[in-house]
């Protein structure tokens, strides 16, 4: 006889079933769909800033700012003047104008930004009326334009301030605070030198007086040319390139005197080899050139009221830039722009006109500290945390 089979029903099941059902419910893999990435975004926005107004120029810095969720590898800024303003200087970027036009790129060495961070580059240039605001437009790698963003308006006329950024010892082609001299005579990195003639002038290692750290170098700087006497670094700086960036803390007993003296000097291979000297004149700072002795500024009463004395019994900051492409050069003291040091490719009366008088493009070669006279007038000056830099240099 033919039997049927019954399969036990759900309300059947055995309870061993059951368990068997959950267990194997329990342990198989959960597949859940994956969320949904974000996109990353690059964008960029930029703030122009005027800083300081001075007759026949300004100072101005554009902030960058990368705005988007993605890293930025480069960008790039554009905008134009509406008062007939020209850039005759700039640092942390590669600035070229066209007309009213104006166009700014990054340097290799601030080209990359993470979301919300920021770099800021720096602007010297002209102005034969006060400086309007502008509009940027900041362009990232992809080569989308933020929404443009107005600048700031403009402060009133005054001295301006230099707030370039530092470029530190790593990125500096050299850097040297006498830290590592050992005994009382200039050496390693360093070597005297007395060019010309050598007098009585002489320069120490001091241990007592020193911007940081414990160690400086004292210049006891005698009147008289041949008592001249410089420290100068023994590094090749050939890696400069054109334009130099200079800065280094200084300290003196004696204000400066009304003869010339010099407390820097350049040899231009461009000039036959003769010197760029910062040094002073009628008690205030000045620069001369060695092959036809033009001074900037003009030593009239109206072009001196244009640089500043040097402060004595205090350390002083003092950074400048030599620009031999563009024949450019400005000089600050503890932060400030000095006016009257300023050579901009547009001559201005008792400042830069007697230096303008021909093409001058400098090809640096070496830089000394220390002190030359050329008439009376000692002085003792200490120099300390000396930076010589292809990057702008701020105090």
């Amino acid at each position: 006889m033919a039997r049927t089979l019954r399969l036990p029903t759900a309300r059947s099941a055995s309870a061993a079933t059951v368990v068997a059902v959950l267990l194997a419910a329990a342990t198989a893999p959960v597949l859940l769909a994956p969320p949904a990435a974000s996109a990353s975004t690059t964008s960029c926005a930029a703030a122009y800033r005027v800083v300081g107004q001075w007759s026949g120029g300004f100072q101005a810095e554009v902030t960058v700012t990368n705005t988007g969720t993605a890293p930025l590898s480069g960008w790039r800024l554009t905008w134009s003047f509406s008062n007939g303003e020209k850039i005759s200087q700039a640092w942390n970027a590669t600035v070229t104008q066209d007309g009213s036009t104006v166009t700014a790129t990054n340097a290799t060495f601030n080209a990359d930004l993470a979301p919300a961070t920021a770099t800021t580059l720096g602007l010297l240039g002209t102005a034969s009326q006060n400086v309007q605001p502008v509009t940027l437009t900041c362009t990232d790698p992809a080569g989308a334009p933020s929404t443009p963003t107005p600048s700031p308006p403009s402060p009133s006329p005054s001295t301006p301030p230099d707030s370039p950024p530092d470029a530190d010892c790593d990125h500096a082609s050299f850097c040297d605070g006498f830290e590592t001299q050992e005994g009382t005579t200039p050496g390693g990195v360093w070597t005297v030198s007395r060019p010309h003639c050598q007098g009585s002038g002489t320069a120490t290692v001091d241990s007592t007086i020193a911007h940081s750290g414990s160690r400086s170098v004292r210049v006891d700087g005698r009147a008289g040319y041949c008592n001249h006497v410089f420290v100068q670094p023994v590094a090749d700086l050939a890696t400069v390139g054109r334009a130099w960036h200079v800065r280094f803390w200084v300290r003196h007993s004696t204000p400066l005197p009304g003869g010339h003296v010099t407390l820097v000097a350049l040899r231009d291979d461009a000039d036959g080899g003769k010197d760029l000297r910062l040094g002073g004149q009628n008690g205030a700072l000045q620069w001369n050139r060695e092959s036809d002795d033009a001074t900037v500024p003009v030593q009239s009463p109206a072009g001196v009221a244009q640089s500043t004395p040097l402060p004595t019994g205090v350390w002083n900051c003092v950074s400048f830039t030599v620009d031999g492409t563009s024949g450019t050069m400005s000089t600050s003291v503890d932060g400030v722009v000095v006016p009257g040091l300023l050579v901009d490719g547009t001559p201005t009366a008792e400042v830069d006109q007697q230096w303008s008088v021909r093409d001058w493009r400098p090809a640096l070669a070496d830089v000394r500290f220390g002190w030359e006279s050329y008439g009376g007038g000692d002085n003792t000056l200490w120099f300390d945390d000396v930076t010589v830099s292809a990057h702008p240099l701020g105090c």
